[in-house]
């Protein structure tokens, strides 16, 4: 059975639809009183966080029965899979905190079963070789409208068809030549049941079995097969599928499987202002809109881990949003909600200042350095406190000055006092500016030695505190500031998405300044950079350069952000 490789679960998942299912074919002995789940990654891509969704669903199911959850590639379409993809299949799954243990199989490895069950169709009477093009079997097929017209070829004998079927696999014919075809209904209501392909001649090396075979079968025909020949009690599968299930249990009913899988559907994730769409995905990749697979502005499981969500967030996210019926669009805010709640309780706060604008303490000692204690997570009473280093010059944020503020800005300007975060009181004496362009460089100040830690004893307020690093001390660091990355809730509605790519979804700040506890920040590590957002150290950091991502700011800020840029 699996088990969650992660350091928490959710001790009673919400009730659904399938696991009422479930719970009623377990009380009534149906599949013999055995539950048995599958996840079934065709690995020609990256998962994303739709494949998350069926992902926790599937081996959420086992564990809750103590059951086993397969994870099986279908990998039969062998111009477009790669052992790249299987690696990075189970390198997600595992991260989302799920183990298959001994359970991970191929339907390659079935190829001579499927084989064998092809030619039990041929001899029942249940298939034939077709000698249709492609564009006239289409012809043939008709539409939703008009019933379909039988292929002049679809009363071949069955020795003929055993014969013709033989040599397509010894590689007789021509690619597209011929193809092996189910005999169901051709004026079926349904189209999927109009006489649909089970094989196809495929000259292409598998990256598994090699050069072995050059027939396939189609994914219709070899998904019910797998699971029968696994065992699968319930397949779940994503509501496009339930079109398809009419040709599943045929399959399952005219051939002598050993059991007979129970197909479930549900509702897909649609994510809004993002694209799921695993041809438009590997688009933006191939077109380099995106950087990779891992981009962190793509909604690859991997693209998430990039920038640093938890495989927690992620599985509450997928346990909040249920199981449904009936399609429909989640809004992303509900994913970013997930992370931040999750990385409140558990990353650590740091200072670090994006835009810096430097600040000189005249009146502190020239040289001197002190350490103040800083809180690392008011959240979490045993993470204890820091030192970080106090100085004459420090850096704040440059949006954390005005020379000529409105009424309501609290923070610093001239002649006014704030509070520098676990330091002291500073009150701006100066503002230095560039004479050529008259761009404010550096601030003078003055600060309260007897507010050490941030207290007045005299019981003065004041209406900010400011982060803010050493001079002296700070690190430099990029920092990669990334947003949503479409401008509307629906691109893939559109013809033209690309022409919805958000121009904002990745701004880079190579010259913020990080507090010197940030040194030795491994790759993966998360943090509250305090005032600005949840970050994450990305894999291009090396010894001597800190990259941040940032995960998510530390609040919604996207329908203000939609208001004032007129997105």
């Amino acid at each position: 059975m699996p088990t969650p490789s992660a350091d928490r679960r959710p001790e009673a998942p919400p009730r659904d639809f399938i696991r009422d299912i479930v719970s009623q074919d377990l009380v009534s002995g149906k599949h013999g009183g055995k539950v048995h789940t599958r996840f079934p990654p065709e690995p020609n891509g990256y998962l994303h966080i739709g494949h998350a969704k069926s992902i926790c669903l599937n081996f959420g199911i086992a564990l809750e029965y103590a059951s086993p959850c397969n994870l099986r590639f279908d990998d039969t379409n062998p111009t477009k899979e790669d052992i790249e993809y299987v690696t990075a299949i189970q390198t997600d799954v595992k991260w989302l905190g799920f183990d298959w243990g001994s359970h991970v199989y191929f339907a390659s490895d079935y190829f001579e079963q499927l084989y064998g069950f092809a030619v039990e169709l041929i001899r029942k009477g249940k298939a034939y070789v077709d000698s249709l093009t492609a564009d006239e079997i289409r012809e043939h097929r008709g539409t939703l409208t008009e019933p379909g017209r039988e292929s002049p070829y679809r009363h071949r004998s069955v020795d003929e068809n055993i014969d013709l079927f033989a040599r397509m696999r010894a590689g007789e014919f021509a690619d597209g030549s011929v193809v092996l075809r189910a005999k169901i209904d051709m004026a079926s209501g349904n189209i999927n049941m109009r006489d649909p392909v089970l094989y196809r001649i495929r000259r292409a090396t598998h990256y598994r079995t090699a050069d072995q075979w050059c027939i396939y079968p189609l994914y219709d025909y070899a998904h019910p097969v797998s699971d029968a020949i696994e065992g699968i009690t319930h397949s779940l599968c994503t509501l496009e599928f339930e079109d398809h299930r009419p040709f599943y249990d045929w399959v399952l009913d005219n051939t002598s499987v050993a059991c007979h899988p129970q197909q479930i559907e549900f509702a897909k994730l649609n994510l809004s202002y993002t694209m799921m769409g695993k041809r438009k995905l590997i688009e933006m990749v191939q077109g380099q809109h995106v950087s990779g697979w891992d981009d962190p502005r793509m909604p690859t499981i991997c693209g998430l881990r990039r920038r640093g969500y938890t495989p927690e967030s992620v599985r509450n996210f997928c346990e909040r949003i249920g199981v449904a019926k009936r399609e429909n669009v989640v809004d992303i805010a509900n994913l970013e909600h997930a992370i931040r709640e999750d990385l409140n309780v558990r990353a650590p706060r740091v200072m670090a200042v994006l835009n810096p604008l430097k600040v000189v303490i005249e009146n502190y000692p020239d040289g001197q350095v002190e350490e103040v204690d800083v809180i690392n997570n008011p959240e979490d009473s045993s993470a204890g406190t820091r030192k970080v280093p106090f100085g004459r010059v420090l850096y704040i944020e440059r949006d954390d000055f005005m020379e000529d503020p409105p009424k309501k800005f609290f923070r610093l300007s001239p002649g006014k006092e704030v509070r520098l975060r676990c330091a002291y009181f500073i009150k701006c004496t100066d503002v230095v500016k560039d004479p050529a362009t008259g761009e404010v460089t550096e601030l003078r100040a003055s600060y309260d030695p007897a507010t050490r830690g941030g207290d007045s004893p005299d019981g003065r307020k004041v209406k900010a505190t400011l982060h803010w690093v050493s001079a002296e001390r700070a690190l430099d660091a990029e920092v990669r500031l990334y947003d949503r990355l479409f401008t509307i809730e629906d691109p893939a509605a559109e013809d033209n998405y690309l022409d919805h790519l958000n121009p904002h979804s990745l701004e880079v700040l190579r010259g913020a300044k990080a507090e010197p506890s940030l040194a030795g920040a491994h790759a993966g590590a998360r943090y509250q950079f305090e005032r600005l957002g949840y970050f994450c150290v990305d894999s291009d950091s090396s010894a001597g350069r800190l990259v941040f991502n940032r995960t998510v700011s530390l609040r919604d800020t996207w329908a203000k952000i939609q208001k004032n840029s007129g997105i």
